[in-house]
């Protein structure tokens, strides 16, 4: 007898039909899906990154550039924060766009082939 109790032949029979995972990942809608994904994220990732880290080095090395007054006690340095938080709301916001439009309905075209094969099984 093996942990967890005897194997039943229902048990057997579910695994027979079990979905192969690894099948589905290297399927071309799953592969188109994981390409749009990923021509979204990764270039505004590392967009993100580098006006990040501009900001990040502009506060450490140039602090008089960061300092300058733009209207009252309002600075460069101020509005490129403001600026971080800004941007983060705006990439949110497209990337929920993109997701709904693009990748939404591919997703869901692969899970119902997979709850299909999955009920005809």
């Amino acid at each position: 007898m093996r942990q967890g109790g005897p194997r039943s032949e229902s048990t057997d029979a579910r695994r027979s039909h079990a979905i192969d995972y690894l099948q589905v990942q290297q399927s071309p809608p799953f592969q188109r899906l994981r390409k749009d994904h990923r021509s979204f994220v990764f270039p505004l990732a590392a967009l993100f990154l580098v006006w990040y880290f501009v900001y990040v080095l502009l506060a450490a090395f140039a602090p008089e550039f960061m300092a300058q007054r733009v209207w009252g006690d309002i600075t460069i340095g101020l509005l490129f924060g403001l600026g971080q938080f800004v941007t983060t709301f705006a990439i949110t916001m497209g990337y929920v766009a993109f997701a709904n439009r693009r990748l939404d309905p591919q997703s869901a075209r692969i899970r119902e082939t997979l709850e299909n094969a999955e009920g005809d099984a």
